[in-house]
């Protein structure tokens, strides 16, 4: 009825957590989440994060930018979400604040138009005002700024026309 948990030596794990590193870029909370699943001692786990640190096989920003690249060139979202995800993870500010210039600026808003014109394209009922209003929340739960938000949509409504001076 019960499966019993396979124990494993010091060296298994270890090379286990290598391969999970080596898999995808890992945050030190994922890392010491995995190794909760053996039930090491404080010691034995301290020993693997710094032998993981040590020879790069975890380095926290190298994840943070690693992320932030694949949040919003393969999700779309904006850089509030990512970085709540960061915080969440437990990277810190000075590393988000980091992996976020990785993302450019041209490209942040022209991705955020390209969303705008894509969702606003496929709502099929509704006022102007309507769309517009559900246009900014999808906007805003993909995790893109308020400001930024507002003239992308208002843009698409507008024929492309700015409606805000850009040397605020």
């Amino acid at each position: 009825m019960f499966m019993e948990k396979k124990l494993f030596t010091f060296d298994e794990i270890k090379l286990k957590m290598v391969n999970y590193c080596t898999y995808q870029d890992r945050c030190h909370q994922e890392v010491e989440q995995k190794m909760r699943e053996f039930m090491l001692i404080p010691e034995a786990k301290d020993e693997i994060l710094l032998y993981l640190m040590r020879e790069n096989f975890l380095n926290e920003e190298r994840f943070a930018r690693s992320y932030v690249r694949g949040k919003f060139y393969h999700k779309s979202w904006g850089r509030k979400k990512i970085a709540n995800h960061l915080k969440f993870k437990g990277v810190s500010e000075k590393l988000i604040n980091m992996a976020m210039m990785e993302i450019d600026e041209e490209e942040y808003l022209d991705v955020l138009n390209k969303l705008t014109e894509k969702y606003i394209n496929s709502l099929k009922s509704g006022t102007d005002f309507e769309k517009k209003q559900r246009a900014v929340r999808y906007l805003l739960g993909k995790g893109y700024e308020s400001d930024v938000v507002q003239v992308s949509v208002n843009q698409y409504f507008n024929g492309g026309v700015v409606l805000y001076n850009e040397n605020k």
